[in-house]
């Protein structure tokens, strides 16, 4: 069995994604023994698929002459949350910002540039060979030359504080089952929030985990959280999933693989028509340009179909798609695999899509009311003939007319990358009590730590997520250093 070659660290970090390794590195290249944990077998949990992280006037954006001023930054995302987000974590993020983007370039982190997603900022600072390359190719290479220790297959099953002060992790082998104790002065949690932990998404939040599609590396069960919880850590800034709107459920695959889908992006991420189980409109579907929003619309329906009949699919194959996602699948491509993916669906048989040549067909296939759809599209195609949308007011030029068969239809669950919150943390990332307090050298990072949102996530600052689990791991590390040295 792998074992961790001492019995004692300065620091234990627990995850080993964006928020661990940086406070690992980070901690290592101040001088401190530490200790990375992970239970799985790959290191960089759902890091490995970010495609960028947020900053504001970093070296980049200065190149490209973008400008955009820090205090209107703080205000837009602490209204957005509706002040439910500390001010002062997101204050010492945003002028920490392009200092970490250079951090990460010095480490050997390479970026395509910089760019806006959606109606959003140009805050998204692309890296090359996403997330995977930032952490198996720069940051963990690092953190083991600089002496620091990464124990895979290895989780840590219970925290208890001593009365010296000082942590007993146990940490289980997942390979043998065996547990063991090691201690520590400080300790990192780092373990990606709670997405795939069904019990606490049904507890602890609003979304029907029925229709909720976590596209992540599967392991953020919230073993941070919990072990926190159960030292008295105070429970805070749950409820959140980063929702990202329409996605097709495949239940013959693993949810990643239908992200670079040019079908999934047709069917779930443009601003078309959506109809929900009785075959009404409910919403204007622009809202998919904010897809946080786009995903707490689609919630609010008991089921939501998206129909595209096939000259709106020429369109998107010939002269490009009206949204994206992300850079998998750029806002308009020329959606050249489309037809492909959509014929080998239907062929397949499968339980997201449905095909007709006629409405009525439609409607029956996906269990809808068929004069419901057809008076819905009727009405819809008439407010594309005179180009105004008199229900919600969409802009025209999204008002595609559903006429022409052969006609799809999409049953459209909702995705979500991560959840954020858990743990109450101070500017300093340190785990607080339910009297306020920190419990000393107990710290929280990335996802694991509440402060940065409300109950939605703010995309209109895309890379906000990924980039604060690179800055509070920092920061985590920098404060244990302090920490430490008293």
């Amino acid at each position: 069995m792998m074992r961790n070659k001492h019995r004692y660290y300065d620091v234990i970090v627990v995850g080993s994604g964006a928020a661990g390794m940086a406070a690992g590195l980070t901690a290592v290249q101040d001088g401190h023994s530490v200790l990375l944990l992970e239970k799985g077998r790959t290191t960089g949990g759902s890091t490995n698929y970010t495609e960028g992280l947020f900053a504001i006037n970093s070296y980049l954006q200065k190149e490209k002459g973008i400008e955009i001023k820090a205090t209107d930054v703080l205000s837009e995302e602490v209204n957005y949350s509706k002040y439910k987000a500390d001010s002062r974590i997101w204050r010492n993020y945003i002028n920490s910002s392009a200092e970490n983007v250079q951090w990460l370039h010095d480490q050997g982190v390479e970026y395509e540039g910089v760019q806006a997603m959606g109606a959003g900022e140009a805050t998204w600072h692309i890296y090359k060979g996403m997330g995977f390359g930032v952490i198996h190719d720069a940051l963990q290479p690092k953190f083991k030359q600089n002496g620091g220790e990464v124990l895979t297959l290895a989780r840590a099953v219970n925290l208890v504080k001593k009365s010296d002060g000082a942590f007993e992790v146990t940490i289980k082998d997942n390979k043998t089952k065996e547990r063991y104790k090691v201690e520590t002065r400080t300790v990192v949690l780092a373990t990606g929030g709670y997405l795939n932990n069904p019990r606490l998404i049904k507890e602890e939040t609003s979304y029907d985990v029925r229709r909720l599609v976590p596209v992540s590396s599967g392991k953020g069960t919230g073993d941070g959280l919990e072990m926190a919880w159960h030292i008295g850590a105070q429970k805070n800034g749950l409820g959140m999933a980063m929702l990202f709107g329409g996605y097709l459920k495949d239940e013959d695959e693993p949810s990643y693989k239908m992200m670079p889908s040019q079908m999934n992006t047709a069917a779930g991420q443009q601003p078309l028509l959506w109809v929900n189980e009785n075959g009404e409109r409910f919403v204007n579907e622009e809202v998919v340009y904010n897809f946080s929003l786009a995903g707490n619309a689609l919630y609010t329906q008991s089921n939501v179909f998206s129909i595209l009949d096939q000259a709106v699919i020429d369109r998107m194959i010939n002269k490009g798609n009206f949204m994206g996602l992300g850079i998998y699948v750029r806002r308009g491509q020329k959606m050249d695999k489309l037809q492909k993916e959509l014929d080998q669906a239907v062929t397949a048989k499968k339980s997201f899509i449905f095909k007709a040549d006629t409405i009525s067909d439609l409607a029956r296939q996906m269990g809808v009311p068929e004069d419901k759809l057809q008076a819905t599209i009727t009405r819809y195609n008439n407010f594309a003939d005179k180009g105004r949308d008199d229900d919600f007011g969409k802009d025209p030029q999204y008002l595609q007319k559903v006429t022409t068969g052969p006609f799809y239809g999409f049953k459209l669950n909702v995705g979500a990358f991560c959840t954020m919150g858990g743990l109450k943390v101070s500017p300093a990332n340190e785990v607080l009590d339910n009297n306020y307090l920190p419990i000393k050298g107990l710290y929280a990072a990335g996802n694991d730590a509440s402060g940065l949102v409300g109950d939605t996530y703010g995309p209109n600052m895309p890379g906000t997520c990924v980039g604060y689990a690179f800055y509070s791991g920092r920061n985590a590390a920098h404060n244990i250093n302090e920490y430490l040295k008293k």
